[in-house]
């Protein structure tokens, strides 16, 4: 699908989507939980949907209700096949792979689209050392995993993405008999392996940590609750998107973000700031509103999902603006230094790139045109915003790409007032 975004200013009050890093976890959680767990305001992106649907292929009983609230009952994990699908997801791929390893039988580990070529990095010496066979593993999806894996004391290499790290912190959580240390070098995502730790606590089951080098799990200290409830935060990644569109082009306020850290893309917050944007916290909202913005430095080593769309909030401040952390953009749904790239590019904004840092130096206007996304969600999203400050309408290609986490943006960006136009090819 292509959609047409026309330039213009907007305005509009949006409730946040839920986090789908938060959802997708809480679902691994639940499935560990021998009891019954109810999650309120889960999202239903393709991501979490995925999720979901592993939980069930690993024994878990799910009940959605009418209003959305999802309820788990589980026994742990018990394979009902000798497959999980992950489409797309890296998070779910690298979340659940330890999680499935906790059976003996042998799991297939399924996916789709932009997910077959990407790496899965660190997996098969993670693997080794605690017991899991991967016969015939090349590196990606698909592949077999044969268990159970052995909770025991392991040193791994997060340095790549942290996702790895959360799933054993799951599988570790079940399978652990006794204390045992998970020491890491080089841990990047700090933030999501936060939001990992808050998850397992929700469940009765707290991880000791050592200033992110080590994670102790010692289930002396566990609680059993036979019923949990867990209330999904919205979701900062989505919401960055509009929050810079209310900075470039007019005003968006969103509902349901929680005012810390604990996710991190919440640093959006703080570059629309430093960018000079007007950000405003009133009954539970924020607020960002367009004035005369100026260039920011800022390193997303921590947050690389923000950098699509700072580029384009770096392409309408006024001076060069510098994005540390291009060595996390390699590994997504598309090799993203490029797609961001190909993006500026085609929107007529000077940009380089030297070692680790994008430099982009900001336009009065961006240039219409015609945007390849390549499929992925997060150019799409960008492309949109920066469509606002074109000189003419902005056609992007395989947008339906959203669906993978944000479902809903291009429904929320016409609701602010965004002119959007939806062409079937």
């Amino acid at each position: 699908m292509k959609v047409r975004v026309e330039p213009g200013s907007i305005a509009g009050i949006i409730a946040a989507p839920p986090s789908k890093s938060m959802t997708q976890r809480a679902f691994a959680g639940a499935l560990l939980h021998k009891g019954r767990t109810t999650i309120y305001n889960a999202g239903k992106s393709a991501d979490e949907q995925a999720a979901l649907q592993i939980i069930q292929q690993l024994g878990a009983s799910v009940v959605q209700q009418a209003d959305g609230t999802i309820v788990v009952n589980s026994n742990g994990v018990v394979p009902i096949s000798g497959q999980i699908n992950c489409n797309e997801s890296g998070l779910a791929t690298r979340l659940f792979a330890p999680v499935a390893a906790l059976s003996a039988q042998a799991i297939n580990v399924a996916g789709a689209g932009s997910l077959l070529q990407r790496d899965i990095v660190g997996l098969e010496e993670v693997f080794r050392d605690l017991g899991v066979a991967l016969p015939g593993f090349n590196g990606h999806v698909p592949f077999t995993l044969q268990g159970p894996l052995t909770a025991k004391d392991i040193t791994i290499d997060s340095g790549e993405s942290s996702q790895l790290l959360s799933g054993l912190l799951f599988a570790f959580s079940y399978a652990a008999t006794e204390p045992v240390t998970i020491t890491v070098k080089k841990l990047s995502s700090k933030p999501y392996i936060d939001m990992t730790l808050d998850v397992l606590r929700q469940f009765g089951t707290p991880v000791a940590n050592s200033n992110y080098q080590s994670f102790t799990i010692d289930p002396t200290l566990f609680t059993q609750t036979e019923n949990i409830t867990i209330d999904i935060a919205g979701d900062w990644s989505s919401a960055a998107g509009l929050l810079v569109a209310g900075a470039i082009a007019g005003k968006v306020s969103i509902s349901g973000l929680a005012n810390n850290n604990i996710q991190a893309d919440n640093a959006i917050i703080a570059v629309l700031k430093e960018a000079g944007a007007v950000v405003e916290w009133r009954d539970g909202m924020v607020s960002v509103s367009s004035v005369s913005l100026k260039c920011f430095d800022y390193n997303a080593t921590d947050s690389p999902d923000l950098f699509p769309v700072l580029a384009i909030l770096a392409a309408c401040c006024d001076g060069e603006s510098t994005i540390k952390g291009l060595h996390r953009l390699f590994n997504k749904e598309s090799n993203r230094a490029e797609s961001i790239g190909e993006m500026l590019q085609s929107f007529d904004v000077p940009f380089s790139m030297e070692d680790d840092t994008l430099f982009v130096t900001g336009v009065g206007a961006l240039q219409g045109t015609i945007i390849d996304s390549y499929n992925d969600h997060r150019i799409v999203m960008a492309a949109a915003i920066g469509a606002l400050r074109a000189n003419g309408p902005v056609d992007i290609e395989h947008a339906e790409a959203v669906n993978k986490s944000y479902p809903d943006f291009f429904k929320d960006l016409i609701s602010c007032g965004g002119k959007c136009t939806f062409i079937d090819k």
